[in-house]
């Protein structure tokens, strides 16, 4: 917790630097990539950083957590930090990066805040950074070594073994060691990140979750053609998708996620949108190998039929579970999908058990209404937990 002597100063300043932060994050990465030019040509998402979702990411961690550290003094944001947590250790984040991250970020509060910044502030906030990194830096450490590595030390090399075009626009990669060695566990939910070497000489690094059931021999992950438009267009998922073929072998890391099914036999609801399903998938498959009874609401929306990737896959998996259901919603059903309704998912109507454990994925507007819906039937926030793909604009909702 913070000390007594930063609590005041940290809440006095708060308003301040929150409504600076957006500012100061952009300056501090413009700083960080001027010094280290190769951490943004292989650590960080150039796409995110050129629509800035990755600058809001921080910002909303950084506000989120101090607020947490004002209101709730004597609870510790586990949620917020295990997502980040797992998201760097996919990425191989050592702690020494965080000393270069704390330089950089306070140049730019001082150059930002200016006079505002007084030895003061700069000792009270530099004790909030600290906190935050050393728990993160903690919590990766622990990820690290149940992972079997050392620090950073995430990647190997896989194989595809196969490529099955699931959709015009989702393409499934069956993966597996080019060493030979057994694939390390993971539990359902879980992802990986892809390090790809693009023609530029970057390494870009990007997370999919592993869409298949662990104990196999094999990993499969299935990458969604991230489209242009008003948005970046998806340079590792182009990349994937125009060269990735059986033979070639791709750099990826050890599993992480904190979006991963917890043991029991307590109802589930599994609520997916898009390519979101992808985690549901392995959610599903491992329930069905195991010869799971629980009862399971699966719940998932999708533009249409053509474009639910593993649509017959998540059908079958379904009847094959006795204590399934699955509910569909489709903007655009069209005539090959009648057990679909029309429209965007609401589980506001659906006959859901009580004491079930929410499982979400798909883009944030999705997850926000179904999770408001959720708490509004009573279901407690502990229960509902979510995985967003890329930057975490979702920060501090728990």
């Amino acid at each position: 917790m913070l000390s007594e002597q930063s609590v005041p100063v940290v809440r006095a300043t708060l308003p301040a630097v929150g409504a600076a932060i957006g500012e100061i994050t952009t300056l501090f990465y413009r700083k960080l990539f001027d010094a280290h030019p190769e951490l943004l040509r292989d650590l960080f998402n150039r796409g995110n950083q050129a629509n800035g979702e990755q600058q809001r990411a921080l910002a909303g961690s950084i506000a989120a957590f101090a607020g947490m550290l004002l209101e709730r003094p004597d609870a510790r944001p586990d949620a917020l930090l295990s997502r980040i947590a797992h998201k760097h250790a996919s990425l191989g984040v050592t702690s020494d990066q965080y000393k270069i991250v704390h330089r950089h970020l306070f140049a730019a509060i001082a150059e930002v805040l200016g006079d505002a910044v007084t030895p003061e502030v700069a000792a009270a906030w530099d004790e909030v950074y600290w906190l935050m990194a050393n728990a993160l830096v903690a919590a990766e450490a622990r990820l690290y070594q149940e992972a079997g590595v050392a620090e950073g030390d995430v990647w190997r090399r896989m194989e595809i073994a196969e490529r099955h075009e699931e959709t015009p626009d989702a393409v499934s990669l069956v993966l597996r060691p080019a060493d030979g060695r057994p694939t390390p566990s993971f539990r359902p939910g879980q992802y990986v990140g892809v390090r790809s070497s693009l023609p530029d000489g970057s390494h870009q690094i990007r997370q999919y979750s592993l869409s298949a059931a662990p104990g196999r021999a094999d990993w499969r992950i299935t990458v969604k053609r991230v489209r242009g438009g008003a948005r970046p267009e998806g340079e590792v998922s182009s990349w994937l998708h125009a060269h990735a073929r059986p033979g070639d072998v791709l750099t990826v890391s050890a599993p992480f996620g904190d979006l991963a099914l917890d043991e029991g036999d307590g109802p589930l609801l599994l609520a997916s949108a898009g390519i979101g399903v992808t985690p549901v998938l392995a959610m599903l498959d491992h329930l069905a190998a195991t010869g799971s009874t629980r009862p399971v609401t699966v719940v998932h929306a999708d533009r249409g039929p053509a474009d639910h990737a593993h649509r017959q896959e998540q059908l079958d998996l379904v009847r094959a579970l006795p204590g399934a259901r699955l509910h569909l919603w489709y903007e655009e059903p069209g005539d090959t999908a009648p057990e679909a309704s029309a429209g965007r998912a609401d589980v506001s109507g659906l006959d859901l058990p009580a004491g079930l454990t929410a499982y979400l994925c798909g883009p944030v507007p999705f997850m926000r209404a179904v999770r408001g819906d959720l708490l509004r039937r009573g279901v407690p926030a502990h229960a509902v937990h979510y995985e967003v793909f890329g930057p975490d604009l979702w920060l501090g909702q728990e």
